[in-house]
């Protein structure tokens, strides 16, 4: 079972940054595919970024793509979400989640975070 924790959410500016961090208590984080995915109010939960388990591939919405990076520090079961130039529709309520699969659905995934909030403010 992997626990998952989020940090770093927050209220900004359009244009500002904020950086996600997600800690895992698994001790073999390594091994897990890590995503990002964000769920606005009255939307489906949507996937955001993602990246393997050597962190050599990563993967993004064209939403957030050119803005936001996603990397991990495996010696500190950590993911993280680096969003710059933060736009009001960024406004979501973020979630990191692991698999050993390979997708980018929400389906795809075994193991969530309980979610941050961020909202962007115009």
């Amino acid at each position: 079972q992997v626990q998952l924790v989020e940090s770093g959410g927050g209220l900004v500016q359009a244009g500002g940054s904020l950086r996600l961090s997600c800690a895992a208590s698994e001790r073999t984080f390594s091994r897990y595919r890590m995503g990002w995915f964000r769920q606005a109010p009255g939307k489906e939960r949507e996937f955001v970024a993602a990246i393997s388990w050597s962190g050599s591939n990563t993967y993004y919405a064209d939403s957030v793509k050119g803005r936001f990076t996603i990397s991990r520090d495996n010696a500190k079961n950590t993911v993280y979400l680096q969003m710059n130039s933060l736009k009001p529709e960024d406004t979501a309520v973020y979630y990191c989640a692991a698999t050993r699969r390979s997708g980018i659905e929400p389906g795809d995934y075994d193991y969530w975070g309980q979610g941050t909030q961020i909202t962007v403010s115009s």
